[in-house]
């Protein structure tokens, strides 16, 4: 029987890893030879989950050509393990936009706008009768828990409220007590250089022509990354030419507030004005409200460009 490989997005966080282990087991439960894999690098806070409940990280996947794959948690090239155009996808599991991916063959494709991927596994899990191990259980509660800011975040659905109780209850973890872990090493990205801060949690999306990068950072203490607001777009700009990006955006989000300073870099400046309907000054901007960059940054930008509205 041959492999395929249950995988999620480059530089992968908390819900990418957790629903790419939780899947792998789900398939192999049904018949299926799936490995658990990753694109890249594990943080310090999705090595603390793993550690915590006794998972290996994932099977590091370089490249995919030739492979039989699963995404989960993204689905836009800019985003997936390097050569997916000249593997096999079998299945798209994802709560983000439709990013425009095309296939060869009809393959089964589940998008849903939750406020994870972790929460759609887990439903999968509870309704379909598949056996949930309390260590299961709690990574997946781990995922959604870092996805939507401890079910804070405007992402967050009544789904994904319900879902994290029920997983609590099987793998007796206490949801709070379990975020305010995870806040605290979402906060210590504050610690590193300002190149690994923004690649730490960047994805790339593309619109027609325009390209934009938008890296994104959860923290309990967004004064010490502000502080750094001249060596962030210094760097900013450099990862925006490295990559032939149109535009660049850093998105610092405050937890306990739910606002975000968000810098920018930008061959047309104005186009975070047309699209946000906030001033840049020195290059950032301070968002009220504002904390999802699936929700609240890509979908003005995907109307400003003339690519219709993420509702994911």
């Amino acid at each position: 029987m041959r492999k395929v490989y249950v995988i999620g997005h480059k530089r992968p966080d908390v819900d990418s890893i957790v629903s790419a282990i939780a899947y792998a087991e789900y398939k192999r439960m049904r018949g299926w030879n799936a490995v658990a894999s990753r694109a890249g690098d594990v943080d310090p806070e999705t090595n603390y989950v793993l550690e915590r409940f006794g998972f290996e990280a994932p099977l590091l996947l370089n490249e995919a050509r030739g492979r039989a794959l699963i995404l989960v948690d993204h689905n836009e090239v800019a985003q997936a393990v390097e050569g997916l155009e000249e593997a096999e996808v079998l299945e798209i599991v994802d709560h983000h936009r439709l990013g425009g991916l095309v296939t060869a063959e009809p393959i089964f494709v589940h998008i849903e706008p939750t406020g994870s991927t972790s929460t759609i596994i887990a439903d999968w899990y509870l309704r379909g009768g598949i056996k949930l191990s309390e260590e299961i259980a709690a990574i997946l509660l781990c995922g959604i828990i870092s996805d939507t800011i401890v079910l804070r975040a405007p992402t967050c659905t009544e789904k994904d409220r319900c879902m994290a109780r029920k997983l609590a209850e099987l793998s007796g973890l206490d949801i709070e007590e379990l975020g305010k872990e995870m806040l605290e090493l979402k906060s210590l990205k504050g610690e590193r250089s300002p190149r690994e801060v923004i690649l730490s949690d960047f994805k790339e999306y593309t619109f027609g022509s325009v390209r934009v990068g938008i890296g994104h950072v959860e923290t309990l203490r967004p004064e010490k990354l502000v502080n750094m607001r001249s060596s962030l777009l210094t760097e900013l700009k450099h990862i925006k030419e490295e990559k032939g990006l149109s535009m660049a955006l850093l998105m610092l989000t405050d937890v306990l507030k739910l606002d975000s300073y968000v810098f920018c870099v930008a061959d047309d400046p104005s186009w975070f004005e047309r699209a946000y309907g906030v001033k840049l000054r020195g290059g950032m901007a301070y968002m009220r409200g504002v904390s999802s960059r699936k929700k609240q940054l890509v979908p003005p930008l995907a109307r400003l460009f003339g690519f219709g509205i993420s509702s994911s």
